[in-house]
């Protein structure tokens, strides 16, 4: 990773902690942070559990990037740092908030997990920041790990050192979960029992979401607030989904770690041509390349659709599970007592509605279930139009071999 970026790297046991540790570095506490509010939640509770308070950014509609010039000159004079999402891959405006980050003196997180081989400006995602983290869940597939990188190569050793005095300490138990992990997974999916596994695990009391956001629990959250700043306070939020987030990894985490990353070209290359396929779709907007025309190999591909949960439900009848969905936006789920509500809710809301994340591995398949489907793209919202012509209908799909996932 320090040769991709150009930049001092430390491993950590995940992006979410990697980011606590950044946060507390940088910002001290009772600052306030922009963010998006489209975004999971964990990285809501991370900015909480720092001491901080999350302030809701104004997004662009068509791929929920933040919307720079949208932003109240109040609300810049008021912050103490600037949070970037890149949501699926998609870059925020980086370049541009680089610039006003400077003029204002404050430093510039990139939350690079989704966005591991995308590039804004001509450079990668994840060195235009003070620091940036990344996910090693996402495209490298290794249910563990994340990077943090630093711009000033001065300060590597003093996170490093932050990281060791925040990590849990390593759990046999949870080593051996992590070794069986993708045998119980494709036992699941080979004898189709995702239902009941996710039955199983609601019975147990381990499936901490029944909806796409986790219990916000508002009263337990302010005493948690109070405490700020303690990750140990906010723990049953920042957990969720990933248990073993602060643990020491082991050898066997590690050795399975590097080689996923090995495979990291060949998966990024699968992934670009495969968002090339999604994005020539009616379903999807124009313009997502980079500025040279280039693809990026999103994480996912949110195609717009005027019935997310049909189209979600078809998808699933083939197999297809579509995750990382964010609605309601932020401001929305949490409410003033926790956050500063962004000034133009409007774009987030209805992009969080009909944004349809779609794994480009998939592509062929997703397309032909949408197509089948009868999927209609989401009419835009109120006052704007969309950024490129749409055809009529979706061009046919290219036949033959490919890179894609049946």
């Amino acid at each position: 990773m320090r040769d991709r970026l150009g930049r001092e790297c430390v491993y950590v046991p995940s992006c979410r902690f990697g980011l606590y540790a950044a946060l507390r570095h940088w910002c001290p506490p009772g600052g306030r942070v922009l963010m998006s509010p489209v975004n999971d939640d964990v990285i809501f509770f991370v900015v909480l559990a720092a001491g901080l308070r999350p302030v809701q950014a104004p997004l662009n509609p068509w791929d929920a990037s933040i919307d720079l010039d949208a932003v109240p000159e109040e609300t810049w004079g008021s912050l103490s740092a600037v949070l970037t999402t890149n949501l699926y891959g998609n870059p925020d405006p980086a370049p541009g908030l680089r610039a006003r980050c400077d003029a204002l003196g404050i430093p510039l997180f990139e939350d690079a997990a989704h966005a591991i081989g995308s590039e804004v400006g001509g450079r990668p995602v994840g060195t235009w920041g003070d620091a940036s983290v990344f996910s090693l869940s996402k495209h490298v597939g290794a249910h563990a790990g994340g990077i943090l990188a630093v711009a000033d190569p001065g300060v590597r050793d003093v996170l490093e050192k932050a990281c060791e005095d925040l990590l849990a300490p390593r759990r046999m138990t949870a080593e051996l979960a992590y070794a069986v992990r993708p045998y119980a997974e494709a036992a699941v999916r080979g004898l189709r029992l995702r239902r009941a596994a996710w039955a199983t695990l609601r019975v147990l009391g381990m499936a901490e979401r029944e909806e796409i956001r986790m219990p916000l629990r508002p009263e337990a959250l302010a005493r948690a607030v109070a405490a700020a700043p303690d990750l140990d306070a906010h723990d049953p939020w920042v957990r969720v989904d990933m248990h073993d987030y602060r643990l020491s990894s082991g050898r066997f985490r590690l050795a399975r770690v590097g080689r996923k990353l090995d495979r990291l070209d060949e998966v990024l290359a699968d992934c670009r041509a495969g968002t090339e396929l999604l994005l020539a779709t009616r379903w999807a907007h124009a313009g997502r390349g980079g500025p040279d025309g280039a693809v990026q190999p999103l994480f996912r591909v949110p195609l717009l659709v005027a019935d997310r949960d049909a189209a979600a439900a078809a998808l699933a009848r083939r197999g297809i599970v579509v995750g990382y969905l964010y609605d309601p936006p932020l401001d929305d789920y949490a409410g003033v007592e926790f956050t500063d509500l962004s000034p133009a809710p409007e774009a987030a809301r209805w992009f969080a509605r009909h944004a349809l994340p779609v794994d480009p591995l998939r592509a062929r398949e997703a397309i032909e279930v949408l197509e089948d489907s009868g999927v209609r793209p989401a009419e835009p919202p109120e006052g704007l139009s969309r950024p490129g012509p749409l055809p009529e209908e979706p061009g046919p799909l290219p036949r033959g071999p490919g890179p894609f996932r049946d």
